[in-house]
């Protein structure tokens, strides 16, 4: 990547804070999935078993979904898992794909911008309501979005600094490479 060895450990120590990071959001998503499937489970429970279903569940199940998909979607931007056009990939060039992924990447960043901008507004605009249910300031509805924005911006500052640092991040697998083991257990 570089040959200065200070360099180096300071991009170790920020990839490896990150992916940390990223494991973590990963984490929550995925427990807020679980608890999500309770909470559901419970309410069903609640109105055909006990028939006195708990007004909490549904916007509590709301909410921890909206944290799970933003967090989860974060995620994804750093392991390039996150929606694109990459048809015109598969026809160009090589040398083309990094300056095209890393337009990508800045698209991605300018969206998590927005999301934290726009998503701000929105919590600080609803802050001062109470959601019933749950009595949390209405804000916290919105929080998962600017948390989302934050780890998107992140993430792609990430993808593109190692671009330009020469780190191959983009490379395609490609199925002539793949063992012909692998092919055979996928058959």
């Amino acid at each position: 990547m570089t040959d200065n060895p200070e360099q180096t450990s300071r991009w170790s120590r920020i990839g490896g804070t990150l992916s940390k990071l990223s494991t973590a959001a990963l984490w929550l998503a995925g427990i807020g999935l679980v608890l999500m499937t309770a909470f559901v489970a419970w309410q069903v429970f609640g109105r055909y078993v006990l028939n006195d279903s708990p007004s909490w569940t549904e916007p509590g199940a709301v909410m921890l979904m909206s944290w799970f998909i933003f967090l989860g979607a974060a995620v994804g931007v750093r392991e390039n898992y996150h929606l694109g056009f990459d048809v015109l990939l598969y026809v160009l060039p090589d040398g083309s794909k990094a300056a095209l992924r890393t337009i990508s990447d800045i698209v991605v960043a300018a969206f998590g911008v927005g999301m934290v901008w726009y998503g701000s507004q929105l919590v600080a605009l609803t802050w001062a309501s109470t959601l019933p249910s749950l009595g949390l300031p209405g804000g916290f509805d919105y929080l998962p979005v600017v948390a989302g924005g934050f780890l998107i911006i992140l993430f792609s500052l990430e993808r593109m600094a190692l671009r330009f640092a020469g780190v191959d991040i983009d490379k395609d697998v490609n199925v002539d490479e793949v063992p012909e083991v692998a092919l055979a257990k996928e058959a």
